[in-house]
């Protein structure tokens, strides 16, 4: 099942994506969304019997979490192409919620920064509060899938030795375009193009480490809310992004995020 959430004027709601949804040449969504009363996230949801054109309404990021967290140098490709070493562990880092826009909101770029990347990466979404979660029992805490670019201002990575403000401006992280509940998370495609060139084409099955051990590992840490975000790394291939690019990150079985970029 595809979960999406969308606007109509003020009005914000979740609703169930068609299975024939997707998007067009012309960056327009074809599809409907049949909308739902209540919030995926462990509480009563029922349908409203209202379905709209997703041409008609707008999509907004699936999930306005309380934390991101997202995992550094995941695939051993781009470790190597970052010139660093394949973490013994899980390499966590936060990004801020503020960060987050929906499909076909603008990144846009900060001035500060000279050099900014995408990361195409596959995203868990957290269905329910969770700590301590055994490997085993990982995936019984999660509502479903999206797709995800950890948008990074590489210059700025470089210069503070750490990776809060290079990865935490406003709009460095888009979601979308729905949570796919129906996926698996071992065998997974994730592929980045800018504009029509592709720039990544990796697979879940690479990750160093895999979901259920990324979700237990960051609920040994902190308490995991219903609706919060773990971005499990990007593969090989991350490359700059510049005023006028139009980046399109493609998870397998989850549709395609397409962002404009723009000058901030």
């Amino acid at each position: 099942m595809r979960i999406a959430r969308v606007a109509m004027g003020d009005n914000i709601s979740y609703g169930v994506v068609s299975d024939d949804a997707g998007l067009a040449a012309d960056g327009s969504w074809t599809g409907t969304v049949s909308l739902v009363d209540g919030v995926p996230f462990g509480g009563s949801v029922s349908a409203t019997g209202v379905v709209k054109r997703l041409a008609d309404v707008r999509l907004l990021a699936p999930v306005m979490p309380s934390k991101i967290i997202a995992i550094g140098k995941n695939y051993a490709d781009h470790a190597a192409e970052m010139k660093g070493e394949v973490p013994t562990e899980p390499l966590m880092f936060l990004k801020p919620s503020s960060s987050i826009i929906g499909p076909g909101d603008a990144i846009r770029l900060p001035a500060i920064s000279n050099i900014v990347h995408h990361e195409a990466e596959l995203a868990v979404v957290i269905a329910r509060m969770c700590r301590d979660v055994e490997p085993e029992d990982a995936l019984e805490v999660v509502l479903g899938y999206t797709c995800a670019n950890d948008v990074s201002a590489r210059d700025l990575q470089k210069s503070d030795g750490q990776w809060t403000r290079a990865k935490g401006f406003d709009t460095f992280c888009p979601l979308g375009p729905w949570i796919e509940t129906d996926l698996d998370p071992a065998d997974t495609s994730v592929q980045c193009c800018v504009n029509t060139t592709k720039t990544q084409d990796g697979n879940s099955g690479d990750m160093v480490f895999d979901v259920p051990t990324l979700i237990a590992a960051v609920s040994a840490v902190m308490t995991l809310i219903p609706g919060d975000v773990i971005l499990t790394g990007t593969p090989a291939g991350v490359g700059p992004i510049v005023a006028g690019d139009t980046v399109y990150v493609e998870c397998g079985g989850i549709g395609i995020l397409r962002n404009p970029v723009l000058a901030r």
